[in-house]
């Protein structure tokens, strides 16, 4: 016969009773032999105890790790922030550089404008490269040809304007202009002698006005046309009117079309008696304004 006590069922009973089995953890002063902490403690709490505290330190660490900037000083780990940082950083560089670049064209427009420098169309098609088109057909299919048809009758008569690229009076034909003031021609636009614009003859003290909204570029007067004024409009476009007698509008203003932004005068050395001296540009290119306005 077994003895009780080496059954299984005793020794789990003696293996239970061991660990409720309660110890008396005494701290005393090793000098006066004073007791300072007195705790009762069984193996059952101690282990409880640890095994708690080492179950919220594993959380605590998984957290930190997990959770916290600290994960990037360990080893392995990557900030997950990282690729979208550098993805939105290429966005916004790609953005500057386009912002950049039409600046930089906007600019050269307004120099060649204030400068009356421009690069003709002919000049500009000398420049490029000769391609050889010999080979090329020229025949169209009647579906081509009517596709064609269809899009030229549709924007004949379209008010729309678009931005796409082409010749200026394709694309601002549809421009509503304001006659910056009433009176007939009596200098017609001629580029071949460098003058740029329309010389309009109206009664003395007439109110000169915005052909189209648009903010003031430059106001102030010159030796050579007088008093000046540069308005910037939509669509690259600058209206420039010279010879004023005085300005009613400064720099940075925001006119509307048929605003009073001067008085027609003769200031400036190149006059010869009260006139408006008018200029439209169309993207740094020269245009003949009797061709958009009626005046």
């Amino acid at each position: 016969m077994i003895p009780e006590n080496l059954q299984p069922e005793g020794k789990k009973k003696r293996l239970i009773k061991k660990m409720r089995a309660k110890y008396k953890l005494v701290i005393m002063d090793a000098e006066t032999f004073e007791e300072k902490i007195s705790l009762r403690l069984s193996r059952l709490n101690v282990f409880i105890v640890t095994g708690t505290l080492g179950i919220l330190l594993v959380f605590f660490t998984t957290y930190i790790i997990a959770f916290t900037p600290l994960r990037e000083y360990i080893p392995g780990y990557s900030d997950v922030g990282l690729s979208k940082s550098v993805y939105k950083l290429g966005l916004r560089a790609d953005s500057l550089e386009k912002m950049i670049s039409q600046r930089d064209a906007y600019l050269l427009s307004i120099r060649n404008v204030l400068t009356n420098n421009f690069i003709s169309e002919q000049n500009s098609d000398s420049i490029k490269p000769k391609t050889d088109y010999s080979r090329i057909s020229n025949t169209r299919s009647q579906e081509d040809s009517a596709l064609r048809n269809d899009i030229e009758n549709r924007d004949k008569y379209s008010m729309y304007y678009s931005g796409a690229i082409g010749t200026p009076k394709q694309n601002i034909m549809g421009i509503n202009f304001f006659p910056p003031i009433k009176g007939f021609p009596s200098s017609h636009f001629n580029a071949s002698e460098k003058h740029y614009g329309v010389d309009i003859v109206a009664g003395e003290n007439e109110a000169v006005k915005a052909c189209l909204s648009g903010t003031v570029l430059m106001a102030g007067w010159n030796l050579e046309f007088g008093y000046v004024i540069t308005i910037q409009h939509t669509a690259n476009l600058v209206s420039i009117y010279k010879h004023n007698s005085a300005l009613l509008k400064k720099q940075g203003d925001f006119v509307k079309s048929g605003e009073p932004i001067g008085i027609i005068g003769s200031s400036g050395a190149q006059t010869s008696g009260p006139h408006l001296h008018f200029e439209l540009w169309y993207n740094g290119l020269p245009l003949n304004p009797e061709q958009y306005i009626q005046f």
